[in-house]
């Protein structure tokens, strides 16, 4: 089933079921209010919101009606934890090489993680607002799931059965930000503001064969002012799967049910597929150049991230957004 919330009811949404094609939808009246709602209760919701997943399919659901990308909010529009891997070790490894850097032996067994903000995500339709463009205003296309109620020092084949829901996010960087950050020793915040996730999450059956050894097994197609950007393998060189990165999260605290954990940017050794993000594409530019050639995002720049099942059909629908400026307080 597909999965997304309606921009009314509060600050955490209205729980909608949405069609397999993306077209119609049904408020998930009686069953829960929110989508935080329903995973903190998964067993006893899941199965009603199949059931009426089944009717809205079907053509039979009662108060069914067309789908206005423009009303949805984020599928969490907020989230008790968003935590974000780095698990395309080519991605890692670019990075370090373009500053001359090694990459330590320790980030082929220990996952690169951090805490993102999860007090508030932009919807699939919501502009990009930062303060300036010397910033450095940067995308990253990724794969995210989420859990239910998941125990601490679960292993990654007990965190397997925790993923409940798979999406997509615009994990929006500010890349200028963030070498003084990292300086200090502490990690990201002012580099790393809201993100933007997919219009609909989807259970893992909704993804077939594409979802094999908790990896989606899919292109990430990113466009950048209506031109292609890049399409990498999404089950393709990532390091550590969803599984193993769940039990990294969960390796000392248990995790509440709507954690959302990231794939980090996805990438590929093959460069010809592309990059998802402003930093890689600048780097392979710098390997190659000397230097990077292609500027970071500007005000006025659209972003689209997408996923495509095997018929050319949209899985998670399209994150299309603004890059728009914010005025200071």
């Amino acid at each position: 089933m597909k999965l997304g919330s309606l921009k009314e009811g509060g600050r955490d949404g209205t729980l909608i079921v949405v069609s397999r094609d993306l077209t119609r939808a049904v408020r998930a009246s009686g069953i829960a209010d929110t989508l935080q709602r329903a995973l903190e209760d998964w067993s006893n919701a899941a199965p009603r919101l199949n059931a009426l997943s089944d009717a809205l399919n079907a053509g039979s659901a009662e108060g069914a009606f067309d789908l206005d990308y423009a009303a949805l909010a984020s599928p969490l529009p907020r989230a008790y934890e968003f935590v974000d891997g780095s698990a395309y070790l080519p991605h890692v490894e670019r990075v370090r090489r373009a500053r001359g850097a090694e990459v330590p032996e320790s980030f082929y067994v220990d996952p690169l993680m951090y805490q993102a903000v999860s007090a508030g995500f932009y919807g699939p339709r919501d502009p990009v607002r930062v303060v300036s463009e010397d910033y450095g205003i940067d995308l990253e296309a990724e794969v995210v799931i989420v859990t239910d109620d998941v125990p601490m020092a679960a292993t990654p084949e007990q965190a397997a059965a925790h993923i409940q829901l798979i999406g997509l996010v615009n994990d929006v960087s500010l890349r200028n930000l963030i070498p003084n950050e990292l300086a200090k020793g502490f990690g990201f915040l002012q580099s790393k503001p809201r993100s933007a996730l997919s219009p609909v999450f989807v259970t893992p059956d909704e993804l077939g064969e594409a979802w094999q050894d908790s990896k989606v097994h899919r292109p990430l197609l990113t466009h950048i002012n209506g031109e292609w950007f890049g399409a990498p393998e999404a089950g393709v060189d990532m390091q550590f799967n969803f599984a193993q990165l769940v039990a990294h999260a969960a390796k000392t605290r248990p995790l509440s049910a709507g954690t959302i954990v990231g794939s980090g940017t996805v990438a590929n050794e093959d460069t010809s597929l592309g990059a998802s993000c402003f930093a890689e594409r600048r780097t392979v530019e710098t390997l190659e150049h000397g230097k990077p050639l292609t500027p970071f995002m500007k005000f006025g720049d659209t972003v689209r991230i997408e996923m495509l099942d095997a018929d050319g059909r949209s899985i998670f629908g399209a994150i299309e957004q603004r890059i728009e400026r914010q005025a200071s307080a």
